[in-house]
């Protein structure tokens, strides 16, 4: 396995790239997988989770590309949110299969934001091969309110250590009683438009015709341990728009119970590595 680390240009800004490829004498599979990074991240990862994942990737044959986005780790320009990513993206997608020359397509894959990023991307783009998107930012105020309420509070009230500070007196029973209230009004609040500033559909709507693309795989990859993982559960379970996007045979949901939102022990990160090589290669067989 190598690193090779280049330089690519998106709109006259420099972006810094670093590729993972298997090693002299081994052939490269022809999918590979480009890693869209999410929030305030550049492009080695929360505890170097892309890094790790780009190199154990590379030494199944799959090669793998992470980059920083304008404005973020050394690249320069300024940055800009997830849901106005995509020219930083096609420009990474062309530099990607410039440097891997036998590529037939390529796999986007993001956490979080990265995910929903790639997701408004990736039916716009006929190299797109399949998304593996873990932890899918979908949060609206209604959503997080609901559940806030159903994962946090009620189990708040069912655990002893709250019972027992709230009377020892270290919790403000009114407090935390008009907290409640107000994470329940939210929540009976409708789903308004979340919008973007760069274009005229709300990003949340954008995305889940994205997803609707019949012909596009999935992997999903939920956290058990993770708050935004439960957003992203309780809007399937409450609007069948956003249910049905996902109930076709190219659609695959991976749980993986024990994990945070970043995955971020070495088992978890293990885990993730593997499902995505073998997805990737069975990408390749179908």
């Amino acid at each position: 396995m190598t690193d090779i680390a280049s330089t690519f240009s998106c709109e006259g800004e420099t972006l810094i790239a670093i590729t993972s490829v298997p090693g002299p004498g081994e052939v490269p599979l022809k999918l590979g997988v480009l890693v869209v990074v999410g929030g305030p991240q550049y492009r080695v990862g929360a505890h170097r989770q892309f890094a790790l994942l780009a190199r154990a990737l590379a030494t199944e044959g799959i090669p793998c590309m992470r980059f920083d986005f304008r404005g973020m780790g050394d690249a320069t320009g300024a940055p800009s949110s997830f849901d106005a990513s995509d020219f930083d993206i096609a420009a990474a997608v062309d530099h990607f299969m410039a440097q891997v020359p036998g590529l037939d397509g390529v796999v986007l894959w993001g956490l979080c934001d990265g995910a929903t990023a790639a997701s408004l991307y990736g039916t716009r783009d006929d190299r797109i091969k399949g998304l593996v998107l873990l932890n899918p930012w979908v949060r609206s105020e209604a959503g997080h309110a609901k559940t806030m309420l159903k994962h946090y509070y009620l189990q708040r009230l069912v655990s002893p250590a709250f019972w027992r500070k709230l009377f020892s007196a270290r919790v403000n029973p009114f407090a935390s009683l008009m907290e409640l209230l107000g994470t329940a009004r939210k929540s009976r609040r409708a789903e308004g438009p979340v919008d973007s500033p760069d274009t005229q559909k709300p990003w949340l709507e954008r995305m889940r015709e994205a997803l609707s693309a019949p012909d596009m795989p999935i992997l999903i990859v939920l956290s058990g341990r993770d708050y935004v993982a439960n957003e992203f559960d309780e809007l399937l379970q409450s609007d069948r728009g956003w249910r049905s996007c996902f109930e076709r045979p190219n659609c695959t949901f991976e749980r993986l119970t024990e994990c945070d939102h970043t995955f971020s022990n070495a088992i978890a990160r293990d885990q993730v590595a593997a499902l995505t090589a073998r997805w990737v290669t069975d990408r390749l067989q179908a």
